[in-house]
């Protein structure tokens, strides 16, 4: 066994209570003086007072490490806080609105060019019609104004179209109307006959006065002052006068040739279309034509008709004012034979009668370009009952 160390003799600071070394001269304390009469009666004083100890407390090492750890976490974690609560931008206020005046642009409308699309026109729908007793194709293309071959094509009938019979539904075609021959530009009346007159331009002499140029040229007073426009007899130096010799007086002998317009041009023919057939007993065949202008008291259209199948020459040559002609059934042939009838019109003038009181006629102008027409009658032709 080893001895039990000495232990170091103290005493206590009379003033705080600290222990102290008993050779110490001062408390460290809190300064009390303990040299002299002060250590005796701080020796006295310790035998009767006792002062208390500081608590003791003994951690281990472990416990300093976790306590260590647990405040720098701590400090860790405050500077964390502390560095977001700075970063973090405060609110911002919403800017006020500013008003900007802008200039509201003027809209100028664009004109927009159509474009031109081409439609097609739809085709005109067919006529459906029931054959009749006595029907064929000639009859009801004419009864329709349309041809036969177009009836043909339209139905797959053959050429001669002799397939019909009785309740049969045919596709009739609507017709083609015919552009009507705007009319030529003609003279009126009285416009043909002042062309037609010749006239003369004379410039009055000395001493000329308007009877004396009226009875040398044989032109009445009055005539000089409508074609002058002359007010008076009253004719200057120089002046020139239009004098109309178509309106001469008439002289002693031989009468004067009167002055005849000039000739009408060619009739332009509207109907029946050239080739048209004709093949129904009692049809009205009827022949128009175009006007060439207003016809005069003494002139007519001259219509001529004939019959050129086989040779046969038949011929009827009529005259109408009327831009028309109805064919007379005398005329047409009942023979049952296809008959090509060639057709034509020419303005005619009267000059005159013969011995019988028949007129005489001279041509006023061109001949028309014939046209044909067939005719075929299946019977005995009757006269239609009005």
């Amino acid at each position: 066994m080893s001895p039990e160390p000495k232990s170091t003799p103290t005493q206590l600071c009379p003033t705080c209570g600290t222990r102290i070394s008993i050779d110490a001269t001062r408390c460290l304390v809190c300064g009390t003086d303990l040299s002299g009469s002060a250590r005796e009666s701080g020796a006295r004083s310790s035998k009767g007072v006792q002062g208390s100890r500081m608590p003791e407390i003994t951690l281990s090492l472990p416990a300093v490490i976790g306590l260590l750890a647990l405040f720098l976490a701590t400090g860790a974690i405050l500077v964390y806080l502390a560095l977001n609560a700075t970063n973090t931008p405060a609110a911002e206020a919403p800017p006020s609105p500013t008003v900007t005046l802008t200039e509201t642009p003027t809209l100028t409308p664009t004109p927009v060019t159509p474009t031109a699309t081409w439609t097609p026109e739809p085709s005109p729908t067919p006529f459906v019609y029931t054959v009749q007793l006595g029907d064929n194709c000639g009859t009801i293309a004419h009864s329709f104004g349309v041809s036969v071959q177009s009836i043909v094509l339209l139905n797959n009938l053959p050429a001669d179209c002799s397939t019909l019979y009785e309740n049969q539904k045919l596709l009739i075609p609507q017709p083609t109307p015919t552009a009507t021959a705007m009319p030529s530009a003609t003279l009126s009346s009285a416009e043909a006959t002042d062309a037609a007159c010749q006239k003369l331009d004379y410039a009055v002499q000395e001493n000329d006065t308007l009877s004396s140029i009226s009875l040398n040229y044989n032109v009445p007073a009055d005539a000089l002052r409508e074609y002058n426009g002359l007010v008076n007899d009253v004719v200057r130096f120089g002046q020139v006068i239009v004098i109309p010799l178509c309106r001469r007086n008439a002289t002693p002998g031989p009468s004067p040739t009167p002055t005849l317009p000039p000739p009408y041009p060619p009739v332009n023919l509207l109907l029946p279309p050239d080739g048209s057939p004709f093949a129904m007993n009692n049809a009205v065949v009827t022949l128009q034509w175009a006007s060439v202008g207003a016809l005069r008291e003494n002139e007519s259209y001259a219509v001529t008709l004939e019959d050129v199948t086989q040779e046969e020459g038949r011929r009827l040559v009529d005259y109408v004012t009327d831009t028309k002609f109805i064919v007379p059934l005398s005329f047409l042939p009942n023979d049952g034979i296809p008959h090509v009838i060639r057709w034509w019109i020419i303005p005619v003038r009267q000059v005159g009668t013969d011995k019988d009181g028949n007129a005489i006629w001279d041509p006023a102008g061109a001949v028309s370009s014939p046209r044909v027409f067939t005719w075929l009658s299946t019977g005995l032709a009757t006269t239609p009952t009005p």
